[in-house]
């Protein structure tokens, strides 16, 4: 721009301004002049740029098996609740729990399934697994559970690695697994967002998607972080490394926060402002600040996780299940305090130095201290045998000296999952107008002889161990099969 010309434009700029302070403007009748005329009000944003607009950008497709209206008559019930009754009946109808109890009279349009001398529980829910992340074949092809490019993977959400026809779920079914939350792995302390399904055949991970359930932010603490960024001479490399990336990152969230609070509050006023730019990684951590994203943190010292908890104390989030969580019996009381289930196993020990603790009491002792427990997974076989890995806990309890009952914990694999995912209200125990997720069970289910023999998934059968119709393959083992 030469001299002259922006000579001109100030010329004409100051004029404007002038006549601007001259003139005035008369109302339209019924209404009052503002200083946030809408002539000055923010537009609206495209679509994609708000988060407030994209919270569920990938929202569920699932549709219920179709059912019909069921009763199970003469079994051992554990509902899920701490109950335990002795021939019992469950009425599933329309896709809910229609009733429980005993000696219950069967209306005549059920169908009646002779349960006697079997088992029913609610349908099993594993709170850690990396099915369709981590699937079978297990090749570097399939390799999505981690995004181990940085310490801070937020952004990343684990249902778009989810490849539905892992073999895995169809196996996991079989063992009575109707409900699971996929997570990322964990390299990074922030792994990014989880997805709880319902263990269905779908074409789709949406097909598959648990409507309406909160979504999850897998976070990690410990040796694993430390060790990937460590290796690559990144920080962290300590677990001081640790703690500071976690306090970072919950800086650059609640800052992030503050600025779409101070748009959003002007242009309510209707006040002209800019918005910031949204940000993937920081729209998942501003999710946990308002409570609308649970925690589920991997963490195996107790140490670690009183750390953890000071951490979520100082930038007012909660944590909802510290994961793995081998140590829990040592801070029991502190996990009861502050309303923090533990996701473990039972006898996983010793693959690292800070799994050297662990005890297959663990989850007795957490419960018995108020707190709580639940067993998981985080493995394709172990997530067939769910049963028998609560069997073991249970075992350990009573040699501890704990008294605890069948259906106290039936609730480690059903009740307490159901809780730690925030779809406790819809699922996780036998209890009238609870989605009707069920499983039957050829012997009492903490038996290592127990097999599954029949689930119920919204009141549709989804396993027969008798009849062909309800194993479902996947397509994947379907075009194996086909090549043979």
């Amino acid at each position: 721009m030469n001299k002259a010309f922006g000579a001109a434009l100030a010329v004409l700029a100051s004029a404007s301004l002038a006549a601007c302070a001259t003139i005035t403007t008369k109302p339209a009748a019924g209404k009052t002049a503002s200083a946030g005329s809408s002539s000055q009000a923010s537009a609206p944003l495209p679509k994609g740029l708000d988060p407030a607009g994209s919270k569920d950008p990938f929202p569920s497709t699932y549709r219920p098996l179709p059912s019909r209206a069921v009763a199970l008559v003469g079994a051992t019930v554990l509902t899920g609740t701490g109950a335990q009754i002795d021939n019992g009946t469950v009425l599933i109808r329309d896709g809910k729990i229609a009733g429980v109890g005993a000696g219950l009279t069967v209306p005549a349009d059920y169908e009646t399934v002779d349960a006697r001398g079997k088992w029913v529980t609610p349908g099993l829910i594993d709170t850690h697994s990396h099915a369709g992340v981590y699937p079978s074949p297990e090749v570097q092809a399939h390799s999505d559970g981690n995004e181990a490019t940085d310490p801070n993977t937020a952004q990343v959400w684990a249902e778009h690695s989810v490849w539905p026809q892992d073999p895995t779920f169809n196996l996991a079914r079989a063992g009575g697994v109707t409900t699971l939350l996929v997570l990322p792995g964990s390299a990074n302390l922030f792994g990014g967002r989880g997805v709880t399904l319902r263990n269905v055949p779908a074409r789709t991970v949406q097909g598959m998607k648990f409507p309406g359930a909160p979504y999850t932010l897998k976070m990690a603490c410990g040796e694993n972080p430390k060790r990937v960024y460590g290796g690559k001479g990144r920080a962290p490399s300590t677990r001081m490394g640790n703690v500071a990336g976690y306090r970072a990152a919950w800086i650059n969230a609640s800052d992030y926060m503050r600025k779409w609070d101070d748009y959003r509050a002007k242009a309510a006023k209707g006040e002209k402002a800019d918005p910031p730019k949204r940000d993937l990684q920081l729209d998942t951590l501003v999710g946990v600040l308002k409570g609308e994203i649970l925690v589920e943190n991997h963490c195996y010292r107790a140490d670690e996780m009183a750390q953890m908890i000071d951490i979520a104390n100082e930038f007012g989030y909660r944590i909802t299940a510290f994961h793995h969580a081998v140590e829990a019996y040592k801070i029991a009381d502190l996990l009861a305090k502050n309303g923090i289930c533990t996701a473990t196993w039972t006898n996983w020990w010793g693959s690292k130095l800070e799994m050297n603790d662990s005890i297959e009491a663990n989850v007795p002792l957490v419960e018995a201290a108020g707190a709580c427990g639940i067993i998981k997974s985080d493995d394709p076989d172990l997530i067939q045998r769910l049963n028998q890995e609560a069997a073991e806990a249970l075992a350990a309890g009573r040699a501890a000296g704990l008294t605890i009952t069948e259906g106290q914990a039936i609730r480690w694999i059903t009740a307490n999952p159901a809780k730690a995912l925030g779809i406790a209200a819809e699922t996780g125990s036998l209890e009238v107008g609870k989605r009707g997720d069920v499983t039957l069970w050829d012997a009492d289910p903490f038996s290592i002889y127990a097999r599954a023999q029949r689930v119920w998934i919204d009141g549709g059968v989804a396993y027969d161990r008798t009849d062909p119709r309800f194993q479902s393959r996947s397509d994947f083992e379907l075009g194996l099969e086909g090549r043979r």
